[in-house]
């Protein structure tokens, strides 16, 4: 299925079942729980993919939580991010170390990776790429932790591992110019829908294969907005309602857990991130990463609240209540 507009119901799909892992904390503690299920390939120097936000943006990761993560679990890891592609307060290192300071992630190294430059990462069976672009400094790491707030996104439709790592590993100018521009031409934002989804797809290939096995992957279904954090205070009124945090060591696996956690919902609950999903054809970033073997949308979900039970989405996303702020 290419069509990125059509969702794929579990019972449609064939292959492999990965382990991915849930619970209902929406805290330090859940996330550090879920860490430890995950972890244990997560040696040497460790660099932690998250997003550190627009200026005062209200959805992103709560900082408290990585601090704990970081204290009592991946001591001397290192936060790592990139400069943005168009101008706003995070597309040079000086204004984006200013907003990092403004949000708070003052307990832990900020590394901007395309600060001392870029380097060339191979993609392996892509058809856009044979080499990604991305920030130099992600070769002086061992190990990376994908850290991401599951939410919508303007382009991509949501914004899950795959574009935390697909485009936050590519450099500023160079590797998110590839993704997002046609040269030649005026509009920055001109390439969209399939081949959007595929680009980013085949970036985040890049960084896994690259790190691979020494790489995990963390979602947290908070705050999700229809908008990427990347809008900051901008963002669209939050009004999916929260669901928790999972945990994998399969990059396709955890996203496709995560929009299907979305698709359980009532259908009141699910329509705007839904609709900015399927209007974007955002669903064509998990058929994609299939057809290039990063892992499987089958899996085997995990609730570590209740005995590890294996469970589906539908018991639990059972009893959430609309959002509240």
């Amino acid at each position: 299925m290419t069509d990125g507009s059509k969702y794929i119901p579990y019972s449609e799909r064939a292959g492999n079942e990965s382990i991915v892992y849930f619970t209902r904390g929406l805290s330090a503690e859940g996330l550090r729980k879920l860490y430890a299920r995950i972890s244990q390939h997560i040696t040497g120097k460790v660099a932690i993919k998250l997003h550190t936000g627009e200026p005062k943006g209200p959805n992103i990761i709560p900082r408290p939580w990585v601090k704990a993560l970081i204290e009592n679990d991946i001591p001397g890891a290192h936060i790592v991010e990139t400069n943005a592609y168009y101008e706003n307060h995070r597309h040079t290192t000086a204004l984006h170390r200013e907003t990092i300071a403004t949000n708070g992630w003052t307990f832990a190294p900020v590394d901007i990776l395309d600060e001392q430059g870029t380097t060339l990462f191979p993609v392996r069976g892509g058809k856009y790429f044979s080499h990604m672009s991305v920030g130099a400094n992600l070769l002086n790491y061992d190990s990376l932790l994908v850290l991401t707030h599951f939410k919508g996104h303007v382009q991509g439709g949501f914004g899950g591992s795959d574009k935390n790592i697909g485009i936050g590993c590519a450099d500023g100018k160079t590797g998110k110019a590839w993704i997002h521009t046609t040269p030649g031409q005026p509009n920055q934002w001109d390439i969209a829908k399939e081949e959007f989804m595929e680009r980013i797809t085949e970036s985040a290939k890049a960084t896994v294969d690259h790190f691979a096995p020494h790489i995990a992957f963390i979602n947290v279904l908070r705050n999700m907005s229809v908008s990427c954090d990347c809008e900051g205070v901008a963002a669209a009124p939050v009004v999916t309602p929260n669901i928790g945090i999972l945990a994998s060591l399969d990059i396709l696996a955890i996203d496709a857990a995560s929009v299907d956690l979305v698709y359980a919902l009532p259908e009141n609950f699910r329509h705007d991130l839904v609709e900015r999903i399927e209007s974007r054809h955002g669903l064509r970033q998990l058929s994609y990463m299939k057809e290039l073997g990063m892992g499987n949308d089958r899996y085997v979900m995990i609730d570590t609240d209740n005995g590890d039970a294996r469970i589906w989405p539908s018991d639990a996303v059972r009893g959430v209540r609309p959002f509240g702020g």
